[in-house]
C-alpha cells in the first residue's frame, strides 16, 4: 500500500445532531476543533442522504489545512464523488458490515487511506492478511457510548492494549474517549484516539480539541523524557 502518512493522534469524528445542540455546523466545528488541534476528521452522517453527506464534506474540506486527514465514512460514492468535485479527501473508513476492504481499495486507489473497525482478534488478524492491505484499524468501543447504536460492549483500557498488541496494523482508539484516557492509550500502543461527543457536544469545541491534543503531546513528551 503506498497511501501517505497521517497523523491519527487527536481525530475527530463528526457527528451532525450534536454539532447542532451546540449551535453549529459540521463545518464550523471541525475548523474549531481544528484549531484546537485535532489532525485528522472522519465524516460519518449514518441517516443523511447523498448529496446532502456530499455537500458536508465539501463543506468540510473547505475549511481543511492540508495536514489535517479527511475521512469519509462509509460512503465509497460520497468519497468519490467529493474526489471528482476536486475536493481535498484522504480516504475512506468502513466498518465490518460495509463493503469488503479489497473491493474498496480497488475502487479508491492505491494511494488513498483505508481505516476499518475490529473488535475481535479475528477481525484483527483479517484486515492484516487482507489483500487490500488496510492502513489503520479503529478498536473500541473503550468506554460505553450512546454515539453508536451498534457499538460493541466496552474493552475498557485492559481490553483495548489486549486487541491493540494482537494489531499488526496501527490502531486509533474509540468510544467515550476523554483527555485522561490518552496516557494509558498510548502506553497501550494506540497511534491515536477518536472522538466524537468529547468535542462536538462541547460547548467549546477549540477548548475541547486543545484539552485532548495537550493531553496527548504531553504524553509523547513524558514517554521521551
Amino acid at each position: 500500500m503506498t497511501a501517505a502518512p497521517v497523523d491519527l493522534s487527536v481525530y475527530l469524528v463528526t457527528d451532525a445532531a450534536q454539532c447542532a445542540s451546540r449551535g453549529r455546523s459540521v463545518a464550523e466545528t471541525v475548523a474549531q476543533a481544528v484549531a484546537g488541534g485535532v489532525t485528522a476528521v472522519q465524516i460519518r452522517e449514518k441517516h443523511a442522504a447523498g448529496r446532502e453527506f456530499l455537500r458536508t464534506v465539501l463543506a468540510v474540506a473547505a475549511v481543511l489545512p492540508e495536514r489535517v486527514a479527511l475521512i469519509v465514512n462509509d460512503r465509497v460514492d460520497v468519497f468519490l464523488a467529493a474526489r471528482a468535485a476536486g475536493a481535498r479527501v484522504t480516504g475512506v473508513h468502513v466498518g465490518q458490515s460495509d463493503l469488503p476492504p479489497a473491493a474498496v481499495r480497488e475502487l479508491i486507489g492505491e494511494h488513498a487511506v483505508l481505516g476499518l473497525s475490529a473488535a475481535t482478534p479475528e477481525q484483527l488478524r483479517a484486515a492484516a492478511e487482507d489483500p487490500a492491505r488496510v492502513h489503520h484499524v479503529g478498536i473500541g468501543a473503550l468506554h460505553a457510548t450512546r454515539t453508536k447504536a451498534d457499538a460493541p460492549d466496552p474493552l475498557g483500557h485492559d481490553g483495548f492494549a489486549r486487541l491493540a498488541r494482537l494489531s499488526a496494523l496501527p490502531a486509533v482508539a474509540i468510544g467515550g474517549i476523554t483527555p485522561a484516557d490518552l496516557p494509558r492509550l498510548r502506553d497501550a500502543g494506540a497511534v491515536g484516539a477518536a472522538v466524537v461527543s468529547g468535542v462536538c457536544a462541547a460547548e467549546d469545541a477549540r477548548a475541547s480539541a486543545l484539552a485532548y491534543a495537550r493531553a496527548w503531546t504531553r504524553t509523547r513528551e513524558e514517554s521521551r523524557a
